[in-house]
This record gives structure tokens, C-alpha cells and sequence, in this order.
């Protein structure tokens, strides 16, 4: 028999809260355990919460707060929309308000003889356990769900641009857990990419039943009437209505919601987009500083490899666009021959890709070295000193030679709005695989989207991208 939703919610709180309870009490025992000169009781699990710890309530009110803020966070349900590095930003404040409670607790019961070393430490042990178990589970959630276990059968009203767009990404994420049985569009009829139109958007309540839809996404905006028939039908037939916002390529990520009266609104402004371009660049700056002293060893070694292959210099200098349109020398390791720039012409017909880039899977200029840096990307990696100059960022959109771009049309360069990268969307949805206009469009949501969270994200990725090889050349 299948749990009923409600409970089945109930059960995975319960299983998540103690989870989180154990790895708590686990955290507290070993740094206990670890620091007994701290402590004047005999540590083990049955004393923790007994007569003879004298921080017992501490320790009882702490664990209460964190389970109780886990679960104002969000954290005792798997929303598979989110990003792993959100949720885990999550456990950190959760346990960052509710360590700073605690703190203020001790103080105002003058309990003085509590370590802080032992404080510090839970804390940072509690966040470490609740994170990994979590990234475990999405884990093995994302295997499951991918392996089509509790997946939603999806309807998209619009077969657009943006129904279009919208069924590119689901398709790109099956931990998503979402199956497309097609779109609902009043002007067009067969099929729309790899999806049916199934009817006019009057056939709404006939599609859900017919196709058993459990989620709706609206990617259109019909006539008043007709978008609160939507939402009635939706509603009549117990299922949730999703809305793509209107101009949400121009939104930032980081969109403020908020209701005047009864009125909900939706902030598209980027007022602290200065701030968070300054934030970004301090962090370049240190991880590129870092990336070049811990990998010199293994520049000089790949320099020796370059001169040993073939003649010629061991970098390559590309000119480029930058930031608002300026211009700067990008560095590369050298892959191929000292008079490539000059064959090229040679091989104009035979380019591969659309778009001003040219690329082709055997190009007779690359040298064997050169295969093997770029099938791995390693010829990118003197770009570190491109992002420690502050030419280029870790992540951003992709920077063309100027040669290629002054080819085709300029308004291509709001791109470079902010810093070109040396990885990007671009390179962790198929690197020399993607089309140029579907590359662009990245690009653009890239630059309207930016976060601290989303550049980790994509850093995180980028690696076994880059290991597996896939689509360079």
C-alpha cells in the first residue's frame, strides 16, 4: 500500500531529524572524547545527557535549536530544484543562529566553565557530519530519481522560445525527476523539439487526466481570462501551477518577492551588482594566486613536454575581448604547430561549428602534445595569470578571438558585461559540442544570474568534465 503524502512527509522528517540527532551526539562524543582535559567527567554517550555533565541542558537546548532551525531552513525535505551548495549553506546558518544562542545562553546563565575550544568545535564537526550525510543522501536521491523512482509526469503550457528553453533544461537534469509528456499551445500542432503538442490550451483538463500530470508549467502569457481558467483547472484538479516570470532573462538570480498589501511583487533590480563584482574578484584573486603557486611544478613540466614535442614557444598569445568590450592578450600552452595562425585560412571550408568559432575534431595543425592538453584542457591553464592580472575570472562567458567576433554581429559583446572565464556553462554542457547561439544564450543568462553559489557550482563541475574528456577538441 502507498504512504499517503502526508504521512510519507511526516515519516521522512522524522528519519531526517534523527539522523541529524545522531550526528550531533556523534559530533559531541568525539570532540569530547578527543579533548578530555577539558572536561571533568568520564565521557561516553550515556553520560552526554546525564547527572554527570554538568552541561547537559547546553547540550540538550543545542541539539533542540538545531533541529528546530533545520527544519525552518528547509532541511528536513530533499527539494531537488536546489543546489547542492545552497543546501549546504543552509546547515551552516542553521547551526551558525543556533550556536550563537547558545553562547548567549552560557552568558546569561553564567556558565562559565564551558571550553570554547569545545563550543567551536562541535560546531564546525556538527556542520561537517550534517553536510556530508545530506550530500550522501542527494546522492543517492539523484540515483534513484534519475532511475526514474517518484518522477512527475509534466505539462508545459507554451511550446515557445521559452517552453523550448524550459524543456532543453529539464531534460538536461533528470535527478529532477520530471517526464515531459508535452506541450499544451493554441497556435501550433505536431511536434515541438522532442516533445508532442497534445492540444489547445482549452483541452487542459482532458490533457491532465489523460496523461496523469502532475505538475504544470506556464511559459506563456494568454489573455487575463484565460490564464485564471488555467490556474481554476489546475486547482479543481489538486494539482500546483508553475509560472516561468515574464522577461526572467533579464532577472537576477537573487530576485526580491515581497507584498504591498495584499499585492505580491517581484524585484527585478540588481542594486548591489558593484559589491558583488568586487566580492568576485577578491576571490579570483585568491584562488588564482593559490592555483599558480601549488601548480608551478607542474607548469614547468608541461613546458618541458611542449619544447620536447615540437619548436616553437611554449605559450601561446590570443587576443581577446574583455570586460566592456576591452582588449587583452589571453595566454594558452602552445598545441599546435608555430604557423598555425597562417594554415588557417586553408582550413576555412572544413570548419565544424556554427557561429564565428572555428573548430574542427582533427585539425592537421595540432601537435601530439597538443592533443593531449586539449582533450584534458590543460592548455587552458595559463589563464590562471589572465584571472591574477584581472583580465579574465575563474567563471564567465566564453572569450572569442577578436579576429572571429569583428565577423559577425557586435552586439554579441553584452556578453563580456562582466569578466570572460576560463570555464562556464559552456564547458560543463559540452565544451566544443555546443552550438554558438545555444552558447551564447548561456552566456547571457550567466551574466543576468551570477552568484557566489552558482560559480562554485559550476567550479565543482567543470572537474569531471574535464576528466572524462567529453566534446574537446
Amino acid at each position: 500500500m502507498m504512504m499517503k503524502p502526508r504521512f510519507r512527509a511526516i515519516f521522512i522528517i522524522s528519519v531526517y531529524a534523527a539522523i541529524d540527532v545522531f550526528c550531533i551526539l556523534l559530533a559531541f562524543y568525539l570532540v569530547l572524547y578527543f579533548r578530555p582535559q577539558t572536561i571533568a567527567f568520564k565521557v561516553s554517550l550515556q553520560t552526554l545527557f546525564s547527572d554527570e555533565n554538568p552541561f547537559r541542558l547546553l547540550f540538550m537546548v543545542w541539539t533542540t535549536l538545531i533541529l528546530f532551525f533545520h527544519y525552518t531552513h528547509g532541511l528536513y525535505q530533499t527539494r531537488r530544484e536546489q543546489l547542492e551548495t545552497l543546501e549546504m549553506w543552509e546547515v551552516f546558518k542553521s547551526i551558525c543562529v543556533s550556536t550563537l544562542l547558545i553562547i548567549v545562553m552560557a552568558f546569561l546563565l553564567r556558565i562559565q566553565d564551558f571550553p570554547r575550544s569545545v563550543m567551536i568545535l562541535n560546531a564546525v564537526v556538527i556542520t561537517l557530519f550534517c553536510s556530508v550525510w545530506r550530500a550522501l543522501k542527494r546522492l543517492w536521491v539523484n540515483y534513484l530519481v534519475s532511475n526514474g523512482y517518484n518522477n512527475f509526469n509534466t505539462l508545459i503550457v507554451g511550446a515557445g522560445r521559452t517552453g523550448l528553453s524550459l524543456a532543453d533544461e529539464i531534460g538536461r537534469q533528470p535527478a529532477l525527476g520530471l517526464k515531459i509528456r508535452g506541450f499544451l499551445d493554441d497556435h501550433k500542432m505536431g511536434n515541438c523539439g522532442n516533445f508532442p503538442v497534445l492540444g489547445k490550451l482549452d483541452n487542459l483538463r482532458e490533457i491532465i487526466q489523460r496523461e496523469f500530470i502532475h505538475q504544470i508549467y506556464i511559459t506563456i502569457y494568454p489573455d487575463h481570462q484565460t490564464f485564471i481558467q488555467l490556474l481554476e483547472t489546475a486547482r479543481e484538479e489538486g494539482l500546483a501551477v508553475r509560472v516561468v516570470p515574464q522577461g526572467y532573462e533579464y532577472m537576477s538570480h537573487d530576485f526580491v518577492r515581497f507584498n504591498i498589501g495584499v499585492i505580491p511583487i517581484l524585484e527585478y533590480s540588481d542594486m548591489d551588482v558593484n559589491y558583488r563584482q568586487k566580492f568576485k574578484r577578491f576571490f579570483d584573486f585568491i584562488l588564482s594566486f593559490l592555483a599558480i603557486f601549488f601548480l608551478l611544478p607542474f607548469f614547468i613540466v608541461l613546458a618541458i613536454m611542449i619544447k620536447i614535442d615540437s619548436p616553437g614557444p611554449v605559450f601561446y598569445r590570443s587576443r581577446r575581448y574583455g570586460r566592456d568590450g576591452s582588449m587583452f592578450d589571453m595566454y594558452k600552452f602552445r598545441s599546435m604547430v608555430t604557423n598555425a595562425d597562417a594554415l588557417l585560412a586553408q582550413l576555412k571550408d572544413k570548419n565544424e561549428v556554427d557561429g564565428p568559432i572555428f573548430k574542427i575534431k582533427k585539425d592537421p595543425r595540432i601537435t601530439c602534445m597538443g592533443a593531449f592538453l586539449r582533450r584534458y584542457s590543460l592548455d587552458e591553464l595559463p589563464q590562471i595569470l589572465n584571472v591574477l592580472k584581472g583580465d579574465m575570472s575563474l567563471v564567465g562567458p566564453r572569450p572569442f578571438p577578436i579576429a572571429q567576433l569583428e565577423k559577425e554581429d557586435l552586439r554579441q559583446l553584452k556578453r563580456l558585461g562582466i569578466r570572460p572565464g576560463i570555464t562556464g556553462l559552456w564547458q560543463i554542457r559540452g565544451r566544443s559540442d555546443v552550438s554558438f547561439h545555444k552558447l551564447l544564450r548561456w552566456d547571457i543568462w550567466y551574466i543576468k544570474n551570477w552568484s557566489f553559489w552558482l560559480d562554485l557550482y559550476i567550479l565543482f563541475q567543470t572537474f569531471p568534465v574535464v576528466v572524462k574528456g567529453k566534446g574537446a577538441y
